[in-house]
């Protein structure tokens, strides 16, 4: 009994051990449970927080890439960069001239730490500078600039030196994209981006017009046409030695100048002042005595008031002719006996002469009157040339017939000849395309005006022609050429071609003008498809020469050498 009992309590002992045991083992998992799920706690505090960078970095990006803004540096610069002036672009919306963000770099000498420093790295990288005046200014200890309207490349140089003294004083900079190309036309600015001259000036209020600052000013120019006359007009000033020249294209439907090119011409982005004459705008402001293409009027005022006829024989025209001390004569010899076109076409200044008595002074003044040639012309323009003035003495008639003892601009006689072969109707020259349209007087009849081109196209196309070389094959090219002589410089010639594009209906008109040319002796011409050298100094042989290498350049473009296009007019000039 008592091993019983003695086995009982060792059990019972056994069982307390037990029971003692499990529940310390119990106790310790459900406190490593409860720090496992603290840790786990922290984790995802933690990838929340990660998860929230993330997402608001994406967000932040994703907003940024949808919205522009412009980054701005370390100068006090405005908000906002504002226009001052209009963009102008060309007919074809080609960039010619805009505003553009540029800087000043000055110094506050307060701000340099080691002037000699400065000194010595400013030596180093701008040479040109003076550094000796600069080291003056230093001292002074006043604000001042180190250098004006610096370039982007002079601005990281300076920006480089790490020279808090260097301040950047942004300012808005008139730009020209094409450099020297339309000079003569655009203009310049001043500092303050008020217009000085050209298109610039022309039209300075309506540039700075900040209600239309997002619409350009449109010109009639066309940018690659300029670029061609141009080049071409500037290898021929090489050929022929001359001293300067001139071209212009018009349209003489509208009167819509397509180019207008005058040399030598500069750099309009360097603005310096030039006083020489030989950068005078030849084509608006020169005033020139153009020779022979006056002819051209005196015909056609003839045959205008039915005096004459193309075909009417004006005989015995005498080798001279005596008026007051002066004798009038032809360059060569002529027949006897012209026809009206002929005297056009051999360009006899005495045949000329004789059709002018026809005429009379009191119509001759009157077309004289209504052509303008003898007042100021109206085009965009500041720089615009007055021709000089003269009284109907003795003799004036008979030498305006043929373009001597008057004077003109070339624009004003393009334009004139552009009335003469679009119809009769007077158009005004224009620079910016013109919305609205004009009702135009009438200079001459249309049958007179088909008159006048038939016989231009003879100019070049018949053998006694003077503008044979004109004479580029699908392009129907009519003309008339002029060769003066400078009063004082006997030796000085200015040789002129206006010639007209397609004859049958012209759309265009190109004037062609030398200033000084020699004889290319060396230059092989073409002529009737015969090669000979150059041996005379006139028009014929070098103004007409260069417009017909223009016209084959600027062909392509204008579209007019296509047989669709000459079919066309040749069509609605018969019916």
């Amino acid at each position: 009994m008592r091993k019983k009992n003695k086995k009982i309590k060792e059990y019972n002992s056994n069982q307390k051990s037990f029971y003692f045991e499990d529940y310390l083992e119990t106790n310790k998992k459900n406190k490593f449970l409860k720090k496992n799920n603290l840790f786990q706690d922290r984790i995802y505090l933690l990838f929340f927080l990660f998860f929230s960078l993330i997402l608001i970095f994406s967000i932040r990006i994703i907003h940024v890439s949808l919205n522009n803004f412009e980054i701005y540096n370390t100068e006090k610069t405005p908000n906002k960069f504002t226009l001052l002036r209009r963009d102008i672009v060309d007919r074809n919306g080609e960039l010619i001239s805009r505003n553009v963000k540029s800087f000043h770099a000055a110094i506050n000498p307060s701000y340099v730490t080691n002037k000699d420093n400065f000194l010595l790295r400013l030596r180093i990288n701008f040479p040109e500078l003076p550094i000796k005046q600069i080291e003056k200014k230093l001292i002074k200890g006043k604000y001042f600039y180190l250098k004006k309207r610096i370039n982007q490349n002079e601005k990281k140089k300076l920006w480089g030196l790490g020279e808090k003294a260097i301040i950047f004083e942004p300012f808005q900079s008139r730009i020209y994209t094409h450099g020297n190309l339309f000079s003569h036309i655009v203009g310049q600015v001043d500092y303050d981006n008020y217009g000085v001259s050209g298109v610039e000036k022309y039209f300075d209020k309506e540039l700075k017009n900040k209600n239309l600052s997002d619409e350009p000013l449109q010109l009639t120019l066309d940018t690659n046409i300029q670029h061609l006359i141009s080049k071409e007009l500037n290898s021929s000033l090489n050929t022929f030695k001359a001293s300067g020249g001139g071209a212009l294209l018009m349209d003489v439907e509208n009167g819509e100048i397509l180019s207008l090119v005058s040399l030598p011409n500069f750099d309009i982005n360097s603005r310096v002042n030039l006083n020489d004459k030989k950068y005078l705008n030849k084509i608006t402001k020169g005033v020139y005595e153009l020779g022979s293409i006056f002819k051209t009027f005196t015909v056609a005022l003839a045959l205008d008031n039915e005096l004459v006829e193309p075909e009417t024989i004006i005989e015995n025209i005498p080798r001279t002719v005596k008026c007051s001390k002066y004798e009038i004569s032809d360059i060569k010899e002529f027949p006897k006996n012209l026809s009206v076109e002929d005297i056009l076409i051999r360009s006899s200044n005495i045949g000329t002469l004789m059709i002018a008595k026809k005429v009379g002074e009191e119509k001759f003044k009157k077309f004289i009157d209504d052509t303008k040639l003898l007042k100021t012309s109206e085009i965009q323009l500041e720089e615009i040339g007055n021709p000089i003035g003269f009284e109907w003495n003795k003799c004036k008639l008979e030498t305006v017939s043929y373009g001597h003892g008057i004077t003109t601009t070339p624009l004003q006689a393009v334009s004139v000849y552009a009335a003469l072969v679009n119809g009769g109707k007077i158009i005004k020259p224009s620079l910016i395309k013109e919305s609205k349209e004009e009702k135009n007087s009438a200079l001459v009849s249309k049958k007179t005006s088909k008159q006048i081109n038939n016989i231009l196209r003879k100019v070049v196309t018949e053998k006694e022609g003077t503008a044979s070389l004109a004479d580029i094959h699908g392009y129907y090219v009519g003309g008339k050429t002029g060769t003066s002589q400078n009063y004082k410089f006997k030796n000085e010639n200015l040789n002129t071609f206006v010639s007209i594009f397609p004859f049958q209906r012209p759309r265009y008109a190109l004037l062609v003008m030398l200033e000084n040319p020699q004889i290319a002796k060396d230059l092989i011409y073409d002529y009737r498809g015969v090669k000979i050298r150059g041996f005379r100094n006139e028009a014929g042989w070098n103004s007409v020469y260069v417009a017909g290498k223009i016209i084959e350049k600027i062909g392509p473009i204008l579209a007019i050498n296509s047989r669709e296009f000459n079919n066309r007019y040749v069509a609605e000039t018969i019916n």
